[in-house]
C-alpha cells in the first residue's frame, strides 16, 4: 500500500450557492469515494476544513518570522478539505480522486515517510 494525500480545492462560492440537490450529490460522491477506499485500502484521516479567511500564514523572511492573517496565496479557489488515504498505487488513488464532486480539483500526492 502507499500512502496518498488528496487536496480538495473549489471556488469559495461553491457551497453558498450550491442548490440542495447539488449539496445532496456532493454527499454522495463522498459517501461512494469513503466506499471505495473501505474496498480498495484505508482512510488514514480526512477534514473538511474552515474557510480560508480565518487562515494564518507563517513564513520566514530574512531571518524574521511573519504571522500574516489570511491564505497563503491569493485565489479564487481555496483548500477546502483534505483525504489521506492508503491505496494500492496511483492509478487506484486516481480512480478514487475522479469519483468526488466535479466542481472539485483533487491534488493528488503520495506521502514521504520521514522517520520512524
Amino acid at each position: 500500500m502507499t500512502g496518498y494525500v488528496f487536496l480538495l480545492t473549489y471556488e469559495r462560492s461553491y457551497w453558498d450557492t450550491a442548490s440542495a440537490e447539488v449539496q445532496e450529490e456532493t454527499y454522495a460522491a463522498h459517501d461512494a469515494f469513503h466506499a471505495f477506499v473501505r474496498d480498495k485500502g484505508t482512510l488514514v484521516a480526512s477534514a473538511a476544513l474552515a474557510d480560508d479567511d480565518v487562515a494564518t500564514t507563517v513564513r520566514h523572511r530574512d531571518g524574521e518570522v511573519v504571522i500574516t492573517d489570511g491564505p497563503f496565496t491569493e485565489t479564487t479557489e481555496m483548500i477546502g478539505g483534505y483525504y489521506e488515504v492508503d491505496l494500492p498505487d496511483l492509478d487506484t488513488a486516481l480512480a478514487g480522486a475522479a469519483m468526488l464532486p466535479a466542481q472539485y480539483s483533487v491534488e493528488v500526492r503520495p506521502t514521504i515517510q520521514v522517520g520512524p
